[in-house]
């Protein structure tokens, strides 16, 4: 098989995000629908409030995730490992980009490792559930020994696929694939979608195949579908275009995959600590963002990087305080109230009004 296209279309992903992304057009994450009640009074000293977090058996100091971005190519290899050491010194997890490229070209495994620089990090590696469902789960161990990582994310992009030129149209098995995975790999299975969400039903059947946590990935942030329109040939074209904003709103997506049993991460468009603060108190465990790290890397590196990280959790802390909220389960408590468009998805969805009854 000819890599060249492989670690072309790793280049083209990872082009825009030196100056703004592929932002959705119309679309929203809703999560300015989430309005958390000002307290006047906190009765609480900063330093007191509490941002650590138990996930996937690791003691994290913040509820971040820096998730799957690039590998493949040579600047891949600096940009992982650069963010990864940042993720590591502050104490947040960290995901590597898709493996596909290891399995297409052993050569760029060097371009995901980054356990020399982030010894303790809590590490995902990354692979898409088309390729999981072809691949013998023999592979897959290899995949996830060769970079030590601690948790497998398995990511689900059947509407990037779609609109991708050299995209997978067949997405039957993975389900399957995805059980598999779960009952015989020795480290936890995340799932994940990359920017269109996940309806409860899709979470109902996750959770039921032995997934250990969810990313529900919502709409609002990065559109991986306009980012493969622009590659193709049909940028222009309306239909295409018209599916540019496809998904569920991240605010929408937790309320879908909430109460499930398995921690959930948000992300999709989560660009402040303000977005971040929203997620949480609306029932995410972690939350999770790429778009606004490797900017940062391209504007200053390393060190850009670890000052967008540092404010990030700063602020979270001292929003948590303006709520009255001393550590994340308090977070989850406090007061708030949901306004449209979120307010009327949720009670449409909650009522069978809308696509059937969801209980």
């Amino acid at each position: 098989m000819d890599v060249r296209p492989i670690e072309q279309r790793k280049r083209d992903h990872l082009e825009p995000f030196r100056g703004p992304g592929v932002p959705a057009r119309e679309a929203s994450t809703w999560l300015s629908c989430v309005h958390l009640i000002h307290q006047a009074l906190p009765e609480l000293d900063l330093r007191d409030v509490d941002l650590t977090v138990d996930f996937l058996g690791h003691r994290l100091r913040a509820p971040l995730w820096v998730t799957g971005m690039t590998g493949g190519t040579p600047e891949a290899r600096r940009i992982n490992q650069e963010i990864a050491r940042v993720c590591d010194d502050l104490g947040i997890a960290f995901g590597l980009g898709s493996q596909r490229a290891m399995v297409v070209d052993p050569s760029t495994q060097e371009t995901y490792q980054v356990r020399e620089v982030a010894p303790t990090v809590l590490l995902a590696g990354n692979l898409g559930g088309v390729q999981l469902a072809r691949m013998p789960l023999e592979a897959v161990r290899r995949l996830i020994d060769d970079v030590g990582a601690d948790a497998l994310c398995v990511h689900l992009n059947p509407a990037q696929e779609l609109a991708q030129p050299e995209g997978d149209r067949d997405f039957r098995g993975i389900a399957e694939a995805i059980a598999r995975a779960c009952r015989e790999l020795p480290v936890p299975v995340i799932v994940k979608e990359v920017g269109c969400g996940i309806s409860r039903e899709a979470a109902r059947r996750l959770v039921e195949a032995g997934v250990s946590a969810l990313d529900v990935a919502g709409t609002g942030g990065t559109s991986w579908v306009g980012l493969e329109i622009g590659r193709g040939p049909d940028s222009g074209e309306p239909d295409p275009e018209a599916f540019w904003d496809w998904g569920i709103p991240t605010a929408a997506a937790i309320v879908e995959a909430e109460g499930m049993g398995v921690p959930l991460i948000a992300s999709g468009g989560i660009r402040t600590a303000l977005d971040a603060l929203r997620a949480l108190a609306l029932g995410a465990t972690m939350v999770g963002l790429a778009a606004p790290v490797i900017q940062a890397w391209f504007q200053g590196g390393q060190d850009a990087v670890r000052r967008r990280l540092a404010s990030l959790i700063d602020w979270i802390a001292r929003g948590m305080l303006l709520t009255g909220a001393r550590n994340l389960a308090e977070l989850r408590n406090v007061p708030r109230v949901l306004l449209p468009p979120l307010a009327d998805f949720v009670r449409e969805r909650r009522t069978g009004l809308i696509g059937g009854e969801v209980r």
